[in-house]
């Protein structure tokens, strides 16, 4: 483990309220600081004993189009963005107290929870933050779909994503940068939530996302977005590595490294994770027998 900082947490509670995309339910959700080696803990306040679920690969279950914690049989469903959020701030330590399963979705994008741990300070912490070096490249996925994490000659962790939609209004898109606060917060955090106009009718055939609108995320047929303007011609990819840094930030530490998407998602994101955390338990060295 290399380079290390000093983990940080915020400094007051800050609140963000909307409906959850799928759920169609509104929640409220408030970031609370947290002491040293706490990590992002979601903590289900709406429930008995204030069930705590924490934001670690291990807890993460598959399912479609989101990301999905569960401890205990406990579930907070769609924390992509919100860990997102607080990955891309350097917010280490914090507990997010909600009142529902799903997350607001706000615009479809991070802006909302960026915008309020903005209103906040965030400080150090006696403790220093983990660190996790690629040290040799892998993949994981397949020909079509993969990810592709190799060793960075810097300290630092560079993402792209490569996309590559049937539909003509997207067409193929890349986008490349590296993470820092500074960049995640006013090139990456604002990107929306994309579908296309038959699978929005097709979830709300469903009986899903009754609440969402053109205005909520973007949804495309062939022309283009309808009623709702791109913020960047290639919003979709940025969206796409906006949801790599929530869904690696379930490693627990700041990676480094180059790591290239090509048309891939949540779930390709959890093995790459689970591929670096190999990697580490691989190094160590074995124990001697006595």
């Amino acid at each position: 483990m290399d380079r290390p900082r000093q983990q940080t947490t915020i400094t007051d509670e800050v609140s963000v309220s909307g409906f959850g995309f799928w759920s169609g339910r509104d929640v409220n959700l408030t970031f609370v600081p947290a002491r040293a080696d706490t990590g992002v803990v979601f903590v289900r306040s709406d429930l008995p004993n204030h069930p705590r679920i924490p934001a670690v690969i291990q807890n993460r279950v598959n399912g479609p189009r989101r990301t999905t914690l569960v401890s205990h049989g406990t579930p907070v469903e769609m924390v992509e963005h919100v860990l997102a959020a607080l990955a891309g701030m350097q917010i280490d330590n914090c507990e997010v107290h909600v009142n529902r399963a799903e997350m607001p979705g706000g615009d479809g994008s991070s802006l909302a929870f960026t915008n309020a741990l903005s209103k906040t300070k965030i400080v150090e912490l006696d403790q220093q933050r983990r660190v996790i070096r690629v040290n040799h490249t892998f993949r994981v996925g397949n020909e079509d779909s993969w990810i592709q994490a190799e060793p960075n000659s810097v300290d630092e962790l560079d993402l792209t994503y490569n996309l590559n939609y049937a539909c003509p209004a997207i067409g193929t898109q890349s986008y490349q940068s590296v993470i820092t606060p500074q960049i995640f917060v006013s090139q990456i955090s604002s990107a929306r939530t994309f579908v296309l106009v038959e699978e929005a009718e097709q979830l709300k055939k469903q009986g899903l996302g009754k609440r969402v609108t053109y205005q909520d995320v973007i949804v495309f047929d062939d022309n283009g977005p309808i009623d709702n303007p791109l913020r960047f011609e290639d919003e979709c990819a940025r969206h796409k590595l906006l949801d790599m840094v929530g869904d690696f930030s379930l490693s627990g530490a700041d990676l480094i490294g180059k790591i290239t998407a090509h048309r891939s998602g949540h779930r390709l994101n959890s093995q790459l994770v689970f591929g670096l955390l190999q990697q580490i338990v691989q190094s160590l060295p074995s124990r001697l027998s006595a």
